[in-house]
């Protein structure tokens, strides 16, 4: 994952954020930009598009527009077409900035014996890694366990995150190495110079490191176009295990028969808190996501999402607002049932040839990674208050070479779009953009492969909300293979539901409709030849306050049967409109 957070708001100009044509019109309303409890003003046109706001922060802030998320009022202004008025901001409301960064944070460090090292290290890197690298520029601090760096008169764990420690100005580290070094910050454009002073080792004594090179893998970062990278590190002494976590699968059903793929995936994430391996927080997205290490703490292994973290929840580290009825950043949504909703999608990622069963390791038709819920207890999660147990989804960490929104979409597979565009009509994903589709290869031919991750916001109460990135790729035209066709053929939505049912999640009834829907949707429009665009235009609304297709036939349905008509009969009156309307569609000239 590239690297994320919300960041305060360093004025790149010195001019305030107005503009002429807002001081003198009837439209201009005065919003108030909130990041990290401070807040910025800001005169808009109520006529103005998100887009345009997005880049006027640009401007005067330095973020890059496509780096930004903005929400108000509990919803995400996803739509960049879409005008302030639509998404109902009108003057003195608060708009909360979410950043995603990749800024490399510039390290002087500086000996009393008078030498000096500079270090590129990017926000997402920990304390750890900096001595590392200071230990391989000098040997008279290859020591590592002779290296303490304290923030504030407080020792600072090998875990803690740049980004973490240099959020303000007035941030001062100690890097201490038998006697106290200092640490001076001083801005460096938007980010921080940090000069370390340490004292002058005398004790005659050299160091040497020895140990295999391993490659320590990060999802949180440098700017270099992956969304994981690799930097060759020496293997280092680790530090006493932190055995005070508790981790375990959450299994409601005894029935239920794990795969070896999430036991691998759980053993290994619980042999890494063992070892003293600290959950890493991820700097991207708008909910608390932690990178879980294996034993040796070179390699991530998971993620975990604990649910009262997600945005808009109790504990949200983002400093998103508390959502004052229940529903999430998507309409349709619920805070709180992301992680079974992450869950739910790779249980029904069903594999060729056959539904996910009980056991069994065959990846998804989609590939969606192995998801599973347990509960984690650990002083590196995020607590406002007392120190609690989280219960969350777990994912497996997947090697990537970035996100589709590093590169065009020219270069993807047809097949790849096509196998992403069935689980997202599907699941009616809500929140499918370039950055949540991750890239790798295939280890035998090279062939790109596109991974499907963070589902959350899938089978919601309502199709408002749905969006698909991928419908404006040159993929989504393609007709689907024989073979695409047949799997879809084999979809069936109450075996779907049952499944969920037997794994703990007793779909609220507004989304298994949601799902019994979708799919019908997806198997009559492979019927009629329908391509990944035509059916997915059918979900999506062309403008946020126009009903796509599929709101249209429901609300039609609605209106057309009695108020206590069975789910039967309701499905059976969408089959009939649905029919209608998709064989206009399939008439009408492409």
């Amino acid at each position: 994952m590239s690297s994320a957070g919300i960041a305060a708001l360093t004025p790149a100009h010195s001019e305030p954020m107005f503009s002429q044509s807002c001081l003198s019109s009837n439209e201009s309303i005065m919003i108030f930009l909130s990041v990290s409890g401070s807040t910025t003003p800001m005169s808009v046109l109520e006529s103005d598009s998100v887009e345009s706001v997005k880049f006027r922060i640009q401007t005067y802030k330095g973020f890059v527009a496509k780096k930004q998320k903005l929400v108000c009022g509990g919803r995400e202004l996803a739509r960049s077409d879409s005008i302030l008025r639509e998404y109902g901001v009108t003057d003195g409301n608060v708009l909360h900035l979410v950043l995603r960064l990749s800024d490399l944070q510039e390290i002087n460090v500086r000996t009393t014996c008078g030498k000096e090292f500079t270090f590129h290290v990017g926000r997402g890197k920990d304390v750890g890694y900096v001595k590392q690298k200071i230990a391989k520029k000098s040997k008279e601090f290859v020591d590592l366990e002779e290296q303490e760096v304290v923030c504030d008169g407080k020792l600072l764990e090998d875990q803690r995150l740049i980004d973490d420690i240099c959020k303000h100005n007035d941030a001062v580290l100690h890097l201490l190495i038998r006697k106290s070094a200092k640490v001076r910050a001083k801005p460096v454009e938007k980010n921080f110079e940090l000069s370390v002073v340490a004292s002058h080792l005398n004790d005659g004594k050299s160091y040497e490191v020895d140990g295999d090179n391993v490659k320590r893998q990060y999802d949180v970062g440098e700017q270099d176009f992956r969304r994981g990278y690799e930097v060759d590190e020496e293997v280092v002494p680790r530090k006493p295990p932190d055995r005070d976590f508790l981790f375990e699968p959450v299994i409601v059903n005894p029935k239920i028969k794990l795969p070896s793929l999430i036991w691998d995936m759980v053993n290994e994430t619980s042999n890494g808190l063992d070892s003293g391996s600290y959950p890493i927080r991820s700097m991207e997205g708008t909910g608390g996501a932690y990178f879980m290490l294996d034993s040796t703490g070179q390699k991530y292994v998971s993620v975990f999402k604990p649910i009262d973290e997600e945005p808009m929840a109790p504990n949200n580290p983002r400093g998103l607002p508390l959502s004052l009825d229940g529903e999430g950043l998507k309409k349709g949504t619920r805070v709180g049932e992301g992680a079974f909703r992450e869950v739910a999608a790779y249980l029904l990622d069903h594999p060729k040839g056959g539904h996910r069963m009980l056991f069994g390791n065959a990846k998804g038709f989609a590939g969606v990674p192995p998801t599973f819920i347990v509960k984690c207890f650990h002083s590196a999660f995020n607590h406002p208050e007392d120190a609690i147990v989280k219960i969350g989804s777990l994912q497996k960490f997947m090697e990537n070479n970035g996100s589709c929104e590093d590169m065009g979409p020219a270069a993807f597979p047809v097949e790849e779009v096509h196998k992403i565009s069935v689980l997202d009509i599907r699941l009616a994903n809500a929140d499918r953009h370039a950055g949540n589709i991750l890239l790798s290869k295939e280890s035998e031919g090279g062939q790109t492969v596109l991974i499907p991750i963070d589902h959350g916001y899938c089978l919601p109460e309502s199709f408002e909300d749905i969006t698909f990135d991928w419908l404006y790729w040159p993929q989504a035209r393609k007709p689907y293979a024989d073979e695409v066709i047949d799997y879809i053929k084999s979809l069936d939505a109450e075996e779907d539901i049952a499944l969920l049912k037997f794994h703990g999640w007793d779909m609220p009834p507004k989304c298994a409709r949601t799902l019994r829907i979708s799919t019908m949707l997806l198997k009559k429009g492979v019927e009629r030849r329908l391509s990944p665009f035509a059916i997915g235009s059918i979900m999506c609304r062309k403008t946020l306050n126009k009903e796509s297709i599929i709101e249209e036939i429901v609300q039609e349905a609605e209106d057309s049967v009695l108020p206590d008509s069975s789910e039967d009969a309701f499905l059976e009156t969408i089959s009939e409109i649905m029919d209608c309307r998709l064989d206009e569609i399939a008439r009408s000239p492409s």
